[in-house]
């Protein structure tokens, strides 16, 4: 029996690595090993015998199996020290550079225009891309002649020969959201639809895809005078300007009856635009008070109710809010131009009057 302790014990101690110690333990007390065989004979003795050499080896398989356990750990521990001396992390150095996202123009002046008219009790509709050309024209009081409907300015969808169902387009602007409300929130009611529109057009200042806010305020007693008040009160709180002042000029919209446009007093100096002040004038939106084919075909009954109508381009007020000068660059790949005029990402920027 001491042989055996000395020997297997001495080959745990010299075992350098866990397979090596894996090999002590298979032939000390695996099933063939040395002290395994051993048990086996005690079925060969009497009990007597049995009872001095049983107990004896059962404490010699115990202490073979805990040297075994604790060289096993004394190795894992020498291992992982030799890992912590070579793979080790310096604290002290810079976090590595992250890149920054961005808040696109247009998303952020969206945000800024729907809770500006939130404050004044507007609730925000949406409506889908693709209409029919009767929501997107002949709701809004828009006449087959008028130059709108040409395959020139509108994109319309092609259809297969035999095809009865209506013309379908992309939605020109977001007035057809407006007859949507109309038909399913009925009167009085205050809404903006914010989104994008298409049309066939394309320079500095005109893009295939832009985006519009159009708004209304339907109710017994609206005039025009609220809607000079509520438009003031928009551009003084979007421009972040008190000296904002408005001019409202006559002008035609099909689906509006009057109808303004309206321009923002401005001066050039040296290229560059100043809002509030000067003698020059910019036409920034259009506006006018809801016709009455536009209000029966959204349901509502222009003999009880009336109200007031606005659109205006979101990429237009931010260009001329954040000094951005073409409106192409909104959608160029490469947005890297937009740190300069203070999109940082989850910043919120100051007005830029270049």
């Amino acid at each position: 029996m001491d042989d055996l302790r000395d020997k297997y014990l001495g080959q745990v101690t010299a075992a350098g690595d866990e397979a090596a110690l894996e090999q002590v333990r298979l032939a000390a007390i695996g099933k063939k090993g040395e002290v395994a065989l051993k048990m086996r004979e005690l079925g060969r003795m009497t009990p007597e015998e049995r009872q001095q050499v049983g107990p004896r080896l059962n404490a010699l398989k115990d202490e073979i199996a805990s040297a075994i356990a604790a060289r096993k750990a004394a190795l894992e521990d020498a291992a992982l020290d030799e890992r912590l001396r070579t793979e080790w992390l310096d604290v002290t150095l810079p976090v590595r550079a992250r890149r920054h996202g961005t808040i696109h123009p247009v998303s952020q002046v969206t945000e800024e225009v729907t809770a500006i008219f939130a404050d004044m009790g507007f609730a925000v509709a949406e409506g889908p891309q693709i209409e029919t050309d009767w929501y997107n024209f002949d709701a809004l009081n828009i006449p087959g002649h008028h130059p709108a409907r040409a395959e020139m300015d509108t994109f319309y969808l092609a259809r297969a020969e035999g095809d009865a169902r209506p013309l379908h387009v992309l939605r020109t602007h977001t007035s057809p959201v407006q007859i949507r409300s109309m038909e399913t929130t009925g009167a009085p009611t205050r809404v903006i639809c914010p989104g994008r529109v298409y049309r066939a057009d394309y320079d500095q200042t005109h893009t295939p895809m832009f985006h519009q806010v159009e708004g209304m305020a339907i109710d017994r007693d609206i005039s025009m005078a609220n809607l000079k008040w509520c438009l003031e009160e928009f551009c003084r709180a979007f421009f972040e300007l008190d000296g904002i002042e408005l001019r409202f000029r006559a002008s035609h919209f099909p689906f509006t009856e009057p109808s303004a446009e309206v321009d923002i007093r401005c001066s050039w100096e040296g290229g560059t635009l100043k809002l509030g002040e000067g003698d020059d004038w910019l036409e920034i939106l259009g506006s006018g008070m809801i016709h009455p084919h536009v209000l029966r075909s959204g349901g509502i009954d222009p003999d009880e109710w009336q109200g007031f109508a606005f659109g205006m381009g979101i990429d237009r007020i931010a260009m001329l809010k954040y000094g951005i000068p073409d409106l192409r660059a909104f959608f160029d790949s490469d947005l890297r131009w937009l740190k300069h005029y203070g999109f940082g990402a989850l910043a919120a920027p100051t007005r830029h009057a270049g």
